[in-house]
């Protein structure tokens, strides 16, 4: 895993628990995205004279629809633990019992963690890069799991995770200071 002393980076107030900083707003859009389908379509239907109210119906339901696939999934991580809350499911991993991690590649990147009492939590690596506190404590409870000998397939994908997120860190500080 990623050795840059991430800890000296963060104050104790935030070791034992953090979350995903860019949620709100990244729900914010999907709930404007939504409504802006619905809005246009409606408009459409109304400047057409075709609208109807079950055509509306069918809009808002659209919107909604919109809304509910963008929406999300909320990330926080304490000391031992990483949950993802969907909209109607919470999943939760005891990352400091990790055995597996693998970062499955397809149309959209996800990392996929399991531990030792079956849990599964399937997650965006980009928020894990957004919010390095997330990052700090996953790496931390990994690298306790890796110690342990439970984690025996996924330290290669965690290096890796590592160095992105130290790169992004060090971009983030020269954006800062003016040296970039």
């Amino acid at each position: 895993m990623a050795d840059i002393g991430m800890a000296d980076t963060f104050s104790a107030a935030d070791a034992s628990s953090a979350r995903d900083e860019q949620w709100a707003g990244e729900a914010r859009s999907a709930v404007r995205y939504g409504a802006v389908l619905c809005a246009l379509l409606l408009g459409m239907d109304a400047l057409s004279g075709q609208l109807a109210l079950w055509r509306g119906a069918l809009w808002l339901g659209l919107g909604a629809l919109l809304t509910v696939v963008l929406l999300p999934v909320r990330v926080t991580a304490t000391t031992d633990r990483l949950i993802a809350r969907g909209l109607w499911r919470e999943h939760t991993v005891r990352t400091d019992l990790l055995v597996s991690v693998r970062c499955v590649d397809g149309v959209a990147q996800r990392l996929v963690l399991r531990d030792r009492l079956g849990g599964r939590v399937e997650i965006d690596p980009r928020v894990l890069v957004a919010n390095p506190p997330l990052w700090h404590l996953l790496d931390d409870a990994a690298r306790q799991s890796e110690r342990r000998g439970l984690l025996l397939c996924g330290t290669t994908a965690l290096r890796r995770l590592g160095r992105r997120v130290d790169g992004e860190l060090a971009q983030s500080v020269f954006r800062v200071s003016g040296l970039r």
